[in-house]
């Protein structure tokens, strides 16, 4: 609606409907307002969780057997990526050791570790967000190692 079509006694009815929620808007901001906001926005603030528990934590797990199921040919790369993960699980008080011995041929091994490396993506993404700097290094190594491997054919 533009002003300029507007009869003056319109827009002193268009300015006083301003100046009423003007009055209103201040009242609802008023110190008792803005106490009682505080204290609901305090409930409801975001809440940390530690990493170990989270599921980040699960997804390094899946990730972990997913390496330790693998074939073992990646020059070396699979296992890197594997105490890569190992190394941040331990930072997050996680034991994730050994090597299983149900391995998978080739093409199924390839498709888990590309699988792996997603969800390494997910982790590195959550690590970077709760400034877990340490456990991103190790994830980005694990990370780089799986695409490494999966180059070697």
């Amino acid at each position: 609606m533009n002003p300029k079509y507007l009869s003056k006694p319109a827009k002193l009815v268009v300015l006083a409907a301003i100046l009423s929620y003007g009055a209103t808007l201040h009242a609802t901001t008023s110190p008792t307002a803005q106490a009682l906001s505080v204290s609901i926005a305090d409930q409801n603030e975001f809440q940390p969780m530690a990493f170990s528990d989270s599921a980040e934590a699960g997804m390094l797990r899946s990730v972990y057997h997913i390496l330790a199921t693998g074939d073992h040919d990646y020059k070396g790369h699979r296992v890197k990526a594997m105490k890569s993960v190992e190394a941040a699980g331990t930072l997050l008080g996680m034991d994730l050791r050994g090597d299983d011995k149900d391995h998978q041929p080739q093409v199924l091994s390839d498709d888990k570790l590309r699988e792996a490396g997603g969800l390494l993506s997910n982790v590195l993404g959550s690590s970077e967000v709760k400034d877990q700097k340490r456990i991103a290094k190790h994830i980005t190594e694990a990370i780089n190692q799986i695409n490494v491997a999966l180059s070697k054919k």
